[in-house]
């Protein structure tokens, strides 16, 4: 049974389905153009050359689609993106890079139609590997099983570039019947393409998209809610359509131009200064709310703990920037390189609660201090859980939001080289920082009180979240590296470091041309 737009409410309607089988581009995502998720492939496991390689060979990817050679196009694409890269990559890229652009795309009647079945679901990609799409219909989707063809590898586990399983709508349809191989056939099918046309009359119900505006609201409320993506990596912030693509290869030597420019007139200018300057290099700082005055000392030296959300690494250079003071920074894990082009001083910690405690303290008695409770960054607006420690340590505290906005590049990583996040901030063409003061916290709200440091941090963390919109969660710094790197996001303290400047001038070395060649 074939069922129009129009029917498509009726299609969805909230009864129980036990099995549902969807494709994936087109069909639960918007768009079938698998081109940018190749072109995120190419950038984030491999680097630039390989990125405009792919660039280049669309336009004959455009016509092979033309001529009617749709499957010729997709083997190409896959050949250039991924031949010869190591195949921990390409499963870090799918895992951590992909998702959130997936996500993004992900078409709301569809998902309420797909979603709402109660039993087996099946997502079939027609048009990406499968590991490219597998993390994402898993973890998002609620997917029991994925179809799709696969990357072929080497024994020194590196992608030949070639696929396996991807022969066509036959094949397709195939695998989905071999799913359900004891009779019982799916209750409903999602997909448009000709390769889906394969398998939807082997379900008892279709669904062709587009769907039409009052299915989407009919099926919305029969389905759960969408998990998002709050963890995700990369550098580029934009899908790399190839217009967006063609803007990002013009841009990149202009922009690290830049970079260099506000890096080094930032680096030589008081810093009251740049929130002034810095409309003249194309960026902005917006500042809302009082900030507070410097402490008087008065027999009481103690500094003012500025409590601040952790956007990117530039937070408490930015807070030192609009108070126009010294503000030191406690820090965790920051590269030799950052803290050689800090304006500010750096602390670093070592996760060891005493041993943190004494030092931040020991630093509160020189002059204010910024901190991060959350302990890393997170991109999307979500706080991550606050630890309690900065609670124990003063009665003044002045909680601060901070937030930012970039065009082109993301200023944090998880996989990649933390000394570049700096950098490909000042990249963007307007980097904006927003800072916004609260009001420090009253004395019957700090454990001075009685309250409980985890009680304050609570709060605190509530507070941050409504002024900026923002949704607060129990998920940690182990969490997002659980998911981004696949580790638990323990640094081999054992390991001897080299000294100081040598290291950071190799690290530097390293880090642009491993970003330019990988």
């Amino acid at each position: 049974m074939v069922m129009n737009p129009a029917s498509a409410a009726a299609a969805a309607s909230p009864r129980a389905r036990r099995s549902v089988v969807a494709e994936l581009e087109g069909g639960l995502l918007r768009s079938s153009d698998t081109f940018p998720y190749f072109m995120l492939v190419a950038f984030e496991a491999s680097g630039l050359p390989r990125f405009a390689a792919l660039l280049v060979l669309w336009p004959l990817l455009r016509l092979l689609e033309l001529a009617g050679r749709p499957g010729l196009a997709l083997r190409l694409a896959a050949l250039v993106a991924t031949a010869g890269v190591p195949r921990a990559e390409v499963e870090a890229v799918s895992r951590a890079v992909l998702p959130k652009f997936m996500a993004d795309d992900v078409d709301p009647a569809a998902w309420a139609a797909f979603g709402s079945c109660e039993g087996r679901r099946v997502v079939v990609a027609t048009r990406l590997p499968r590991v490219m799409v597998e993390r994402f219909a898993r973890e998002h989707l609620g997917a029991h099983e994925v179809v799709g063809c696969d990357l072929e590898y080497s024994r020194l586990k590196r992608c030949t570039g070639l696929l396996r399983g991807g022969g066509g709508g036959e094949d397709v349809a195939g695998r989905v019947r071999a799913l359900f191989a004891g009779g019982d056939r799916p209750d409903l099918g999602i997909g448009r393409s000709e390769t889906a046309r394969s398998f939807l009359p082997f379900c008892k119900e279709q669904l062709k998209p587009p769907f039409a505006t009052g299915a989407a609201e009919s099926t919305t409320s029969a389905a759960p809610p969408f998990r998002p993506v709050i963890f995700h990596d990369g550098r580029l912030v934009c899908r790399p359509t190839p217009l967006m693509s063609l803007v990002i290869l013009l841009w990149l030597p202009l922009g690290a131009l830049v970079a260099f420019v506000r890096i080094a007139v930032g680096l030589m200018v008081p810093i009251w200064t740049i929130p002034h300057i810095a409309p003249i290099f194309g960026g902005a700082v917006i500042t809302h709310g009082r900030a507070p005055p410097p402490v008087s000392g008065n027999g009481d030296s103690s500094g003012v703990l500025f409590v601040c959300t952790h956007r990117t690494l530039m937070d408490p250079v930015v807070l030192a920037t609009v108070l126009g003071r010294r503000v030191a920074a406690v820090t965790y894990s920051i590269s030799r390189l950052s803290e050689i082009l800090s304006p500010i001083p750096t602390v670093r910690l070592t996760r060891d609660r005493a041993a943190d405690a004494a030092r931040m303290r020991a630093e509160l008695a020189r002059g204010d201090v910024a901190v991060c409770p959350e302990g890393t960054t997170c991109r999307e607006p979500f706080l991550l859980r606050f630890s309690a420690l900065f609670a124990e340590l003063s009665d003044r505290i002045v909680p601060v939001a901070m937030d930012y906005r970039v065009g082109l590049f993301h200023p944090t990583t998880a996989r990649g080289w933390k000394a570049m996040d700096p950098i490909f901030f000042f990249m963007n063409p307007r980097p904006v920082y927003e800072v916004t003061f609260l009001n420090q916290l009253p004395a019957e709200a700090t454990c001075a009180a009685g309250k409980s440091p985890v009680d304050v941090a609570n709060y605190v963390q509530r507070m941050l979240a409504a002024t900026l919109g923002f949704e607060c969660t129990s998920l940690t710094r182990k969490d997002k590296c659980r998911v981004l790197a696949g580790n638990d996001g323990i640094v081999n303290a054992a390991a001897k470091p080299a000294a100081p400047g040598k290291a950071a001038w190799q690290g530097w070395v390293k880090e642009v041309l491993g970003f330019l060649l990988h």
